[in-house]
């Protein structure tokens, strides 16, 4: 009898440790731990799908409880009521914030709470204090995908109409190009000649001065010369050296180019010929060098190799020289052809210098020449001042006026 007795005691003994053990994780579980707890309720308008009792509630980021009840409103059905439990002395104001929110890919739903601005506790109404989630919250986010493209969906019906005739006239529009890309291609070509752009690839060539001058001045001339920038058209005003294939047609050679734009290069060349041949301390290219000056005015109207059968270089330039008060001295159009020795770019080049070379030096004669038998201004003398006059005759009076005559004796 003893022994079973003493079996009987340990028996109930582990029985009592079991249900001790037992009690002691559903207080854990239910009430938090160890310290006091505080309950709360949450308003969901929507559903929460996932949030179970116990899912963890979290306060700024922190665990501060868990869900201890997950119910429908019987007076509104669309309502869920859950009731959570939490640390004592926990920040809930009347400005907090509820949300849920997935705990990663495969973890539980979180009921979160963020921190408000307010200092007024909850206030609880006929029970447990209540905070009110927004609409929405508790989607998940298939639940959010699917009111998206329903959206989308909804906003394609309405817009079929007009999304079919911008396809349409897409369509359109990418057929044309298909059928004109060559010239598409040849108009942006055409844009990028024009405008100089792309990149600069090739030869940079450069015009001379003119060779065979005459002997300089034995004395300095009474003139002086500015020579401005020439003028031209736009097709002429940049550094690609141009070809005319057809007489309303022009081409620049893809692998030359001049090494400056073609009116300055010419100034300069011209310029370096005055220079060359004497008349270096009377040409200038800045207007405002000398006190007065005569003007040479340029006008390219052609700078071209036409490669129409023979290619040949063709150079046409009209000059005006105008005296120092604008009037205009002379003009005249010099016109000269040079036939090239291939087809090349150093071959065009070699034409247009050499046409270039018979222009300046007609240039040079043509305006020294004009110059020389221009008119200058006559100088005229100041009058002498009075101290530097010739003394009165004797037969006047110191006032100017003429001395009695002595008399004369009667006949």
């Amino acid at each position: 009898m003893e022994t079973r007795a003493r079996y009987a005691l340990i028996g109930l003994f582990m029985l009592a440790v079991i249900l001790a053990s037992f009690g002691f994780v559903y207080w854990l579980e239910n009430k938090g731990g160890f310290g006091e707890r505080e309950t709360y309720r949450v308003q969901f308008e929507s559903s929460v799908s996932g949030l179970l009792v116990g899912s963890a509630v979290l306060f700024n980021g922190i665990r501060v409880g868990d869900v201890t009840g997950v119910a429908l409103n019987p007076d509104q059905p669309q309502q869920v009521i859950a009731t959570i439990s939490v640390v004592k002395n926990t920040p809930i104001r009347e400005d907090t914030r509820v949300n849920v929110e997935q705990q990663g890919l495969t973890g539980g739903v979180a009921v979160t709470l963020t921190g408000g601005i307010s200092t007024a506790p909850l206030a609880a109404e006929g029970g447990a204090p209540t905070l009110i989630a927004p609409p929405g919250v508790g989607q998940d986010w298939t639940q959010s995908a699917r009111d998206a493209f329903q959206q989308v969906e909804s906003i394609l019906n309405e817009n079929a109409k007009p999304l079919n005739e911008a396809i349409v006239n897409i369509e359109v529009f990418t057929d044309a190009l298909a059928r004109n890309s060559d010239k598409v291609d040849g108009i942006l070509s055409g844009i990028e000649r024009m405008t100089g752009g792309g990149k600069t690839k090739g030869v940079l060539y450069s015009l001379k001065p003119a060779s065979d001058l005459p002997p300089p001045p034995e004395q300095t001339p009474d003139w002086q010369l500015v020579i401005p920038e020439p003028t031209t058209l736009l097709a002429f005003n940049t550094d690609k050296i141009l070809t005319r294939p057809a007489p309303d047609e022009s081409l620049p050679l893809e692998d030359a180019r001049w090494s400056d734009s073609l009116p300055i290069l010419a100034q300069a060349k011209l310029l370096e010929t005055f220079e060359n041949a004497g008349y270096a301390q009377s040409v200038t290219r800045t207007i405002g060098d000398f006190a007065s000056n005569y003007q040479l005015s340029i006008d390219i109207r052609q700078f071209d190799v036409s490669t129409q059968g023979e290619a040949e270089a063709r150079i046409v330039i009209l000059a005006k020289l105008q005296d120092p008060d604008g009037q205009i001295i002379d003009s005249r159009k010099f016109e000269t052809e040079a036939p090239a020795k291939g087809s090349d770019a150093r071959a065009y080049v070699d034409a247009l210098s050499t046409a270039f070379d018979k222009i300046e030096l007609e240039l040079l004669d043509w305006t020294t020449e004009k110059l020389g038998a221009a008119p200058r201004a006559v100088t005229v003398e100041p009058p002498a001042p009075l101290d530097d006059m010739p003394p009165a005759p004797d037969d006047m009076a110191p006032d100017g006026e003429m001395a009695p005559m002595p008399d004369q004796p009667t006949p």
